[in-house]
This record gives C-alpha cells, sequence and structure tokens, in this order.
C-alpha cells in the first residue's frame, strides 16, 4: 500500500497536468464562446440571454453567407492547388530522386520557410505581385505589357496565391511520409504481375497515400480556412473572409455575440472536415489492410 500511493500519485500527476491544461485553456474559452454566442448585443455592450437571434442572423444575411462561401471557396482552391503541386515533389523526392543530399536538400528547401516569420512570408508576395514588383518588372521588361498591372495584387487570385505558398509545406510533410512508407517491392510487385507505371499509381501507390493526402487537405484547408492576416495584405475588397468578420466582431464592432456565434459556427465547420479527414483515412488503413 505505501508503495502503490506514490506510484498513484505519479500517474495523477502525469494526467492530471494536462487534463487541467486543456480544461483550463482549452474547454473553458470554448464554454465562454458558446455561452456569449447566445446573448444579446445592447449598445455599448451586450447582455447576458438566451436566444438563437445571432445564429438566425448568420444563416439569414447574404452579407455573412458570402463571406463564408468566399472563405470555404478559397481555402478549398488552395488545398486543391497545394496538392497539385505537393503531390508530384513529394513521388519524385521518394521514387526518383536517387541522391539521399539531393533529396534533403529538396525537403528542407520546403520546410526552411516555416522557420521565417508568417507575416514576412506573406509581405513577400505582397512585393512579388505589387505595381512596381517583380512580377510586373518582368512583364514589362519582356515587352507584354506597357505599364505596371494591378491585376495581382488585392485579389482573390492573390489571397490564393500566398495562402499556398504560406501553406503548401503542410501538404508536403504528410504526404512524403505516406509515400515513403510503401514498401518498394509492392511497385516490383505490380510490374511482375503486368501492370504499367499508370496502372501501378492508381492501383497501389495511390491509394497507400491516401491518409497522407487526407491530412495535408485537411491541414491545408483548417489553416487557409482561419487565416486572416494574408488577406488583409494581399485581399483588397475581395479579402473579408471569415477570420476577418471575427476580428472584427470582437474589435471595432464590439459585438461579442454575433463574433462567438461566428467563431462556433467556423469551429463546426473544421470539426466537421477533421471527422471527415478521419474516417477517409481509417477506410484506407483498412482497405490497404
Amino acid at each position: 500500500m505505501i508503495a502503490r500511493a506514490p506510484r498513484n500519485l505519479s500517474a495523477l500527476l502525469v494526467l492530471g497536468i494536462p487534463l487541467l491544461w486543456i480544461v483550463v485553456f482549452m474547454l473553458l474559452p470554448y464554454g465562454i464562446i458558446v455561452t456569449y454566442s447566445f446573448w444579446l448585443k445592447s449598445y455599448p455592450t451586450f447582455k447576458p440571454a438566451f436566444q438563437f437571434g445571432n445564429y438566425l442572423t448568420l444563416l439569414t444575411d447574404v452579407q455573412y453567407l458570402q463571406v463564408l462561401g468566399r472563405t470555404l471557396k478559397i481555402s478549398i482552391l488552395v488545398s486543391i492547388l497545394s496538392l497539385g503541386l505537393a503531390y508530384p515533389f513529394a513521388w519524385w523526392l521518394v521514387f526518383r530522386c536517387r541522391s539521399q543530399a539531393l533529396r534533403t536538400w529538396a525537403y528542407m528547401a520546403v520546410i526552411a520557410p516555416l522557420w521565417v516569420s508568417y507575416l514576412l512570408r506573406a509581405y513577400i508576395w505582397k512585393t512579388i505581385l505589387g505595381t512596381e514588383g517583380i512580377l510586373n518588372s518582368f512583364l514589362m521588361s519582356t515587352g507584354l505589357i506597357s505599364e505596371p498591372s494591378s491585376l495581382f495584387l488585392y485579389n482573390q487570385f492573390a489571397m490564393v496565391v500566398t495562402l499556398t505558398y504560406i501553406f503548401i509545406p503542410f501538404m508536403v510533410m504528410p504526404i512524403y511520409t505516406a509515400l515513403e512508407r510503401i514498401p518498394l517491392n509492392l511497385a516490383e510487385a505490380s510490374a511482375d504481375l503486368g501492370m504499367g507505371p499508370v496502372q501501378t499509381f492508381l492501383k497501389v501507390t495511390l491509394p497507400l497515400s491516401t491518409p497522407g493526402i487526407a491530412a495535408g487537405f485537411t491541414l491545408t484547408f483548417c489553416l487557409s480556412f482561419g487565416d486572416f492576416i494574408a488577406p488583409f495584405l494581399v485581399g483588397g475588397p475581395d479579402g473579408n473572409l471569415i477570420a476577418s468578420v471575427i476580428q472584427t466582431q470582437f474589435g471595432a464592432a464590439l459585438n461579442w455575440p454575433l463574433g462567438s456565434a461566428l467563431s462556433i459556427v467556423m469551429l463546426i465547420i473544421v470539426l466537421a472536415i477533421v471527422s471527415l479527414s478521419d474516417r477517409l483515412e481509417a477506410t484506407a488503413h483498412t482497405g490497404a489492410a
């Protein structure tokens, strides 16, 4: 009994401290946000209540529906573009790059931007796409345009390009990991069975890399869905996304109830995407087994 008490105390400390952290810094803030989402805006502040007016506003006001649709569209485009760039790169690293040193340097070249300030990476694309940026200077030097164009900046195109550049490492890493775990003898067995490279990719490589694709798509989507700094820098009039609206509601508008309702809607969408990704990964693992 005496020896068991310290062991139980150690287990309690090991489990209790993380649980306390989750309760204080995760569940409690979520509970406060949920509570605020049912309150009423009463100028100049707000008052406690239990009503669904804030959620009805989000469902009936065209302005908020447009912002939500725009955010979903840009997040999906960023995820698809990141997948289209990351998968061929990761596939080349794993199956075609024979030099270990080159593979390491190429992989680190993708991961290295994560060590640089987020704002700096966003400002880089603001500089590139600006009227005096590298892109306009190149087009003018080739004679394709006679004067700087403002079409590359402060629009949804600029937001998609910037967010893709910022979040593509989160697509490369899980796909690279998933491809690296595929045994090379599976491709050899596929060739022995008479399958060509395309059939091997479609029936062996792609299905086995589905968990990495799902994980990368989820990370990229969720990060771009909640971003508001890059759209603020390069988005312009079309850069008003759901995270920007939430920031405005908690800041200048001082409408915490509506901002809380927006936050809960955003949280539900993210949880739905994560749940769908988990199911897809589970299905992929089951099929592989």
